[in-house]
């Protein structure tokens, strides 16, 4: 359904889920995929942890009553599962199955001046206030991005010590307006979505800027797969552009850029591959608000958006807005 630059091809498969009867995601915020190819669904539905087998067959749910806001999702190339709640400000490790095995936050917003529905960030701060996503290093190391009430990013040893950490508000280099996630390419290099400010900034591992990509539109999520294709979930200006005064949303579009919201695949220099999505975000293949974003062992991707908080499900109703897709990757 649309080809890149190295003739990449991309398929739909309308419901691909097989929900038990009843069922419903209410909306997607993030997926991640493990080293059997199970999918593993963060919804902010009545059950916020939903098990796909890779033909879409359910195999499990857990995290009822645990989380305050889903948010994020990591998973480690050994199966170490990592979910973030935002409005709890706390980062959870669990097994597959659903046991827990740490949690990283004290529960408590840092001391940023932000205030929801009231103030924005006015300062940067220490771990964490609405913390956004993560990324791990082969030898355990934690990247966070923090977030929504806050302008940093924070490193973590594999023990979960706090080292260090940068960013402030602002647009300049090294500055971020809601560092939305995080990931890590075969170097170590630290790509940040900086949402707000419609760029991905690119860090050394110790947190020097080194570039950016101002070309894209609101990305939401990163995901970098074992042979550094680069892919990025990118919430464009349709949906989700209504903010409080605690929040400095971009209203519009930067110059030259398209509204629509988009799946962008890139390699570690910026050269884009392959694009998803068109101006009708409702059409199978298109996208309402994409928010989380995942790839497979055989490139097949997974995306989940994020119709409920944006507000697009209830300006489409009665239409039911889908929160969830897989891209099947066809065969060169």
């Amino acid at each position: 359904m649309a080809i890149g630059a190295q003739k990449i091809e991309y398929e739909v498969l309308e419901g691909w889920e097989q929900l038990p009867e009843g069922w419903s995601f209410t909306e997607v915020v993030g997926v991640g995929v493990d080293s059997k190819d199970r999918v593993y669904v963060f919804s902010r539905g009545e059950h916020p942890l939903i098990v796909f087998d890779k033909e879409g067959k359910f195999l499990d749910a857990w995290g009822e009553g645990v989380f305050k806001r889903p948010h994020g999702v990591f998973m480690t190339p050994q199966d170490e599962l990592y979910l973030v709640d935002d409005a709890a400000h706390t980062v959870h490790q669990f097994t597959t199955g659903g046991e827990p095995v740490r949690k990283i936050g004290d529960g408590k917003g840092s001391d940023t001046g932000y205030i929801p529905q009231q103030a924005p960030v006015a300062r940067e701060a220490g771990p964490f206030n609405w913390v956004t996503n993560v990324a791990v290093t082969p030898t355990g190391e934690i990247y966070a991005s923090d977030g929504y009430g806050n302008a940093r990013v924070h490193k973590f040893s594999a023990a979960g010590e706090h080292l260090f950490s940068w960013g402030r508000p602002g647009s300049g280099p090294g500055e971020f307006n809601l560092p939305h996630s995080v990931a890590l390419d075969s170097q170590g290099l630290v790509y940040v979505c900086d949402r707000e400010n419609s760029r991905v900034q690119i860090f050394s591992p110790d947190g020097e800027f080194l570039r950016e990509w101002n070309w894209v539109n609101r990305p939401c999520d990163i995901f970098i797969d074992g042979q550094d294709n680069i892919y990025i979930a990118e919430l464009g200006f349709v949906f989700a552009r209504n903010a409080g005064p605690h929040l400095n949303f971009m209203a519009d579009p930067p110059e030259g850029h398209s509204p629509i919201a988009r799946m962008t695949m890139t390699n570690p220099d910026g050269e884009i591959q392959l694009q998803l999505g068109g101006e009708d975000p409702v059409l199978p293949g298109n996208f309402i608000t994409p928010h989380g974003i995942w790839a497979d062992s055989r490139g097949d991707l997974y995306i989940g958006e994020v119709v409920a908080a944006s507000g697009a499900a209830k300006q489409l109703a009665p239409l039911t807005a889908q929160c969830f897709q897989k891209f099947m990757r066809k065969e060169k």
